[in-house]
């Protein structure tokens, strides 16, 4: 019988892993069986302390069983899913595709984790953006080297523990498993990804990269496949759509083939970047957090009205040591974005700090249609890339300065790599977005006593933030409500919001699909 304990103690015993086992030894006696259920860090009082669930079992008796075991069936070539996106909506539909007995045909137009390095390389060190292979697209998807987090909200949707577990299989550290905001890093995720592709493999699905969709093949109001930029057609027996928030030509293509889609709200703000000792003091209550609490982490939303309308105003994706990348998909644009490695060592924490932003918001782009909110998007990321100067170098302002509309006369060290151009954000800024900014900059400093200084800077845009188009579905079915086996999925159909609930909302539209049209193809 299984027996939980929970203690709370001090970070230099809880976060050592020798100095944990001694307790646990000393507590419970060296012959105890036990294992590490759940650890979280409490920051609220000026004692930092951490509290962590142990289970205690008899002898023999696995304390958290590990339920996920890789698949050892093959799947045959009869019923074949066209999955479009190797992020983890794709990747994960096509694990459960094997599962279930289907085939899973995976399109990327990127290219695989290794061979996109150097299209990362291009893009920092001589600006120039491959539009098929990027921060955005490859395999693993945006998450893959801007990240990697694993922290989501939507448990209801589906079994969190089992995705994580599957993390775990490929080669993710069993922290994932306990932590209360699981984070694997991006130098540690390409190989899980690797391994997870061998899986896929090996029991017999496919892969393809450097297969960019041009076009769908839709009869009688289904969706029978795809068209390739080679001019291959690849049918199946449905289409899972996981191309992810940034494929612009892909929701065209929607529009063109008349597969509805719908302008929908999303949020776009800036990147903020603090020296890391400066959020490690606001959130642990010292001068420096020691070499047991890892580098600290902030969430900060307040309200703020302009022309008498309340939007949100919040941070997004708080990288703590971590670094601010480049995440356009084409030139002409600068898009920012954050990552951390897996031990959260740069001198620098970041986040985006967006405004949200609804539809009603977008009157002057009604002309645009379903491609109103994409419009406003793709405006901004190419005004900020022309006045910075037409590369990646990203425009920027220290904090202060930018919050009293003044052009910083220099710029403090910064983990972007591209470079900086000190401008003036409130020349490219929509006014609704740079007044909420300034408003909600100045209500977070006084929520935290340090955080509003001119030792930090802001980066612009941060606007990849969720997907600006949404292509409905049906509820029960997860069927588009028009088009026939087509599955709309993830982040860029505007049904997930991260790794996690991305990689959820692949299996069940794989769950989905194969329920209502595994081997009835004609």
């Amino acid at each position: 019988m299984t027996k939980i304990l929970n203690y709370r103690l001090k970070p230099e015993i809880a976060l050592d892993e020798a100095n944990f086992a001694a307790f646990v030894t000393n507590k419970l006696g060296a012959e105890a069986h036990w294992k590490l259920l759940k650890r979280s860090i409490d920051a609220r009082s000026r004692r930092v302390q951490v509290n962590v669930e142990i289970a205690l079992s008899e002898a023999g008796e696995d304390p958290r069983p590990f339920a996920y075991q890789k698949p050892q069936n093959n799947v045959a070539d009869k019923s074949e899913v066209i999955i479009v996106g190797a992020g983890p909506a794709g990747l994960f539909a096509a694990m459960r595709c094997i599962e279930l007995g289907a085939k899973p045909i995976v399109l990327e137009r990127g290219k695989d984790v290794q061979a996109r390095r150097r299209d990362l390389a291009a893009i920092n060190k001589e600006h120039k953006v491959n539009p098929d292979s990027n921060y955005c697209f490859g395999e693993g998807g945006a998450g893959t080297y801007s990240d990697g987090k694993l922290y989501t909200r939507s448990k209801k949707r589906g079994d969190v523990t089992r995705i994580l577990e599957i993390l775990v299989a490929h080669g993710s550290q069993e922290d994932i498993l306990v932590d209360t905001h699981p984070h694997i890093g991006t130098n540690k995720l390409p190989k899980v990804i690797e391994d997870i592709r061998e899986t896929i493999l090996s029991r017999g699905g496919e892969i393809r990269f450097d297969t960019r969709v041009e076009d769908f093949v839709i009869r009688e109001g289904e969706m029978k496949g795809v068209k390739t930029q080679d001019g291959s057609i690849i049918e199946g027996i449905g289409v899972i759509l996981a191309t992810g928030h940034s494929a612009r030509d892909i929701f065209r293509l929607l529009q063109t083939s008349g597969v509805k889609i719908e302008s929908k709200p999303f949020a776009l703000g800036l990147r903020v970047e603090h020296p890391q000792i400066i959020i490690d003091q606001i959130q642990y209550h010292c001068d420096t957090r020691g070499e047991y609490l890892p580098a600290a982490s902030y969430s900060l939303a307040t309200q703020t009205q302009f022309d008498q309308v309340q939007r949100g105003v919040f941070s997004f994706c708080m990288c703590p040591g971590g670094f601010i990348v480049p995440a356009a998909t084409a030139d002409g644009e600068v898009v920012v974005n954050g990552m951390s490695p897996s031990k959260r060592d740069s001198k620098f924490a970041n986040s985006g700090i967006v405004v949200a932003v609804e539809n009603e918001d977008l009157k002057a782009y009604e002309s645009e249609g379903d491609f109103k909110a994409l419009a406003f998007q793709t405006e901004v990321e190419q005004n900020a890339c022309a006045i910075a100067g037409g590369t990646q170098s990203a425009p920027a302002q220290r904090l202060v300065d930018f919050v009293k509309g003044k052009t910083s006369t220099n710029l403090p060290d910064c983990s972007y790599q591209p470079g900086l151009t000190a401008v003036n954000m409130r020349e490219f800024l929509p006014e609704s977005i740079y007044m909420r900014l300034r408003d909600g900059f100045k209500s977070f400093g006084r929520k935290s006593k340090g955080y509003y200084t001119n030792e930090a800077q802001v980066l612009g845009v941060e606007s990849r933030t969720s997907s600006p188009v949404h292509v409905p579905r049906n509820r029960e079915t997860l069927e588009h409500i028009e088009v026939k086996r087509l599955f709309p999925c993830g982040e860029g159909a505007g049904y997930a919001g991260g790794i996690m609930s991305a990689a959820i909302d692949g299996e069940k539209c794989v769950e989905k699909l194969i329920e209502a049209y595994l081997d009835t193809r004609t």
